[in-house]
């Protein structure tokens, strides 16, 4: 019988993540299933093929889409033409809903078809595309509570599945490991983790206020030290040219990967807003989160109305109270954040109340993520093929 072919297309480092999870998963079920898309390295790692280079499709903010928008639009018609010839048997879209929901829908309208990992954020803001959703996908794949209660009342086919992340990370933090394989000596001073994110847009609008932010508090505490993972060596060579420009004494060492050990190393997160806050929560450390967006991506934004929650962290949403400080815009700069960082290390009564509240939402978030999404999936393929698989 001729090998069942599933298309997946991740957009960034978080989404190579989550899909590789989800490929491992399907492949420990299905070791013969074909894996063709657009794949980072984790991905890759699993026996995924790519279609093109995964940082093509790494975007982020409206402003910054404009720029590169007829780039990304090829690609999205090269990847439609490209899986429409190969016919796979269901394609999955990992997060990035803005290109994926619309490959999907132009492959669903040919017949194939299609799930979605990762639901967008319809319940924080631009909620219209909710009717996008229900034309794109056969399938929504949730992997928070709150999302699948607001599908299912707007008509889409939703499966909760649990955070894939929550089952990866373990509920107790081993961090005298961590410490070890970063080579961290217990008699050193307090360590302060810099995230300035994982694409370069990010870097770009964040770099300087996180750097300028540990500078101050270095002028502060001498002994406090800080590290920084990169996800690639175009953003380590970036963020280390910003360092060297703005504080080239900072006790600063830039690590290549290994972030999770760097969370977990570190006694207090400084990070910006996305997928890193909610590793910071799963590793149960306190945080300061900076968000600052292009400023007319910005102005927009709050213009058009088109947020609809409180918080812009998603460990804040999932707690629902601000346990992690946020700085956005004209709020994320040193004299702001330095503080914040230092009444958190300052604190064991707030660090002890972080890790008991992040460890009550860790639990509920594991839910075996990613073998739940997989059998999902596998219904989705056995539907097509009119297979019926013990």
């Amino acid at each position: 019988m001729k090998s069942q072919v599933i298309g997946i297309v991740a957009n960034e480092p978080s989404g190579d993540q989550l899909g590789a999870l989800l490929v491992q998963a399907l492949r420990e079920r299905r070791p013969e299933l074909r894996f063709v898309g657009v794949a980072g390295p984790k991905m890759l790692a699993q026996g995924c093929e790519t279609l093109l280079p995964m940082e093509r499709l790494s975007v982020m903010g409206l402003v910054e889409v404009l720029k590169v928008l007829p780039d990304l639009l090829k690609a999205r018609r090269d990847l439609v033409a490209k899986l429409g010839r190969l016919n796979p048997d269901v394609v999955i879209g990992v997060d990035a809903p803005d290109f994926n929901l619309g490959l999907e829908r132009r492959l669903r309208a040919r017949g194939i078809p299609t799930a979605h990992l990762v639901s967008p954020t319809v319940w924080a803001w631009r909620p219209g595309r909710v009717k996008a959703i229900r034309r794109s996908v056969d399938l929504m794949l949730s992997i928070f509570p709150f999302e699948a209660e607001f599908l299912s009342r707007h008509d889409v086919a939703v499966e909760y599945v649990g955070h894939p992340l929550a089952d990866a990370f373990p509920l107790e933090v081993d961090r005298s490991a961590a410490r070890r394989a970063l080579g961290i000596k217990g008699a050193e001073g307090p360590l302060v983790a810099l995230l300035p994110g994982s694409r370069r847009g990010e870097v770009e609008l964040l770099g300087r206020p996180m750097l300028e932010t540990a500078r101050w508090i270095h002028e502060q505490r001498p002994a406090v030290r800080f590290m920084a993972p990169m996800v690639s060596p175009s953003l380590h060579a970036r963020f280390d040219a910003m360092r060297l420009a703005l504080a080239p004494s900072l006790p600063l060492r830039l690590v290549d990967g290994q972030s999770r050990e760097v969370i977990a190393a570190a006694d207090c997160v400084l990070t910006a807003s996305g997928t890193a806050t909610l590793e910071t929560l799963l590793l149960k450390r306190p945080m300061v989160v900076a968000y600052r967006l292009n400023w007319l991506t910005f102005h927009l934004v709050r213009l058009l109305r088109l947020i609809k929650v409180r918080y812009a962290a998603m460990a804040n949403l999932l707690v629902g109270r601000e346990l992690a400080p946020e700085f956005l815009q004209e709020r994320c700069r040193p004299d702001q954040m330095g503080p914040a960082v230092l009444a958190l290390l300052d604190s064991p009564e707030r660090q002890a109340e972080i890790a008991r509240v992040y460890t009550a939402v860790h639990r509920e978030l594991r839910q075996d993520a990613s073998a739940r999404a997989a059998e999902a999936i596998l219904r989705l393929l056995d539907q097509r093929s009119g297979h019926a698989y013990g």
